[in-house]
């Protein structure tokens, strides 16, 4: 099950890389079929093998021997990690395929929004809706729990996309609102938290390289979904060492 669950996982991180070159061009995601963005070359099945595609071609076209990007690789082999980690964490129960749909959508924004700076609504707004009738048919949290995980976390990010103008964009707001619904505002609270940490300690360690300036803006959603896949994979130990500090 280990092997199968890994595979699936290569397959939909083939289908993530859809996602993250169509999704902010506005294209359709469905169609035209895969194709060399340089020659224009339909891909055949050959060519959409994850991982081994890549590593055949020397990580180049078939068809014009152009470059391919090294992210076609990293998002399978990402998604096909998580997946695996996930059945070994969750079991094959409920949990296990919903926070596989969180996940591969947090991998889809990360690298969008690393790449694009922005946070498509095309996820958010979905994942928002599925969410709450998770919640509902589902009841692996309440209902109460998942309208809080809305409202509360991405309420917290709008207060500071106010106050510190330019520091914080809408996608995140909404970002933060589709993982509260899935997760509840406790655990998406303390991702935050722990992104806003690792997105202080990169961002300080690329101005104190000279990589980057003052002003320089760095894409805050990654690091959210950071946070999140760390308290998806490590929340209840961290609440529990947390509350260990008081007792």
């Amino acid at each position: 099950m280990n092997i199968y669950l890994f595979i699936i996982g290569l397959i939909i991180g083939s289908f993530l890389n859809v996602i993250i070159y169509r999704l902010p061009e506005g294209s359709s995601i469905i169609t035209p079929p895969s194709h060399c963005p340089k020659c224009g070359t339909r891909l055949k099945v050959i060519d959409l093998i994850p991982v081994l595609s890549f590593l055949s071609t020397g990580g180049k076209c078939r068809y014009c021997n152009t470059k391919i990007s090294i992210q076609y690789p990293i998002v399978e082999l990402l998604t096909g990690f998580f997946f695996l980690a996930a059945y070994l964490k969750f079991g094959f129960t409920v949990q296990l395929f919903i926070y596989l749909l969180l996940i591969s959508a947090l991998i889809s924004v990360t690298f969008i929004d690393y790449q694009y700076m922005i946070i498509p609504n095309k996820i958010t707004y979905p994942l928002i809706v599925i969410s709450l009738l998770s919640a509902i048919i589902f009841d692996y949290i309440t209902i109460f729990q998942s309208l809080l995980g809305i409202v509360i976390p991405s309420l917290l990010l709008l207060i500071v996309a106010f106050i510190f103008k330019g520091g914080m964009g809408m996608g995140d707001v909404k970002l933060a609102a589709a993982i509260g619904g899935f997760m509840g505002w406790s655990y998406t609270l303390a991702g935050i938290f722990i992104g806003s940490l690792f997105g202080s300690i990169i961002g300080l360690s690329l101005m104190g390289l000279g990589i980057i300036g003052r002003k320089t803006r760095i894409p805050f959603g990654p690091f959210i979904c950071i946070g999140a896949v760390i308290m998806i994979f490590f929340g209840d130990i961290l609440f529990n060492w947390y509350l260990n500090l008081f007792i």
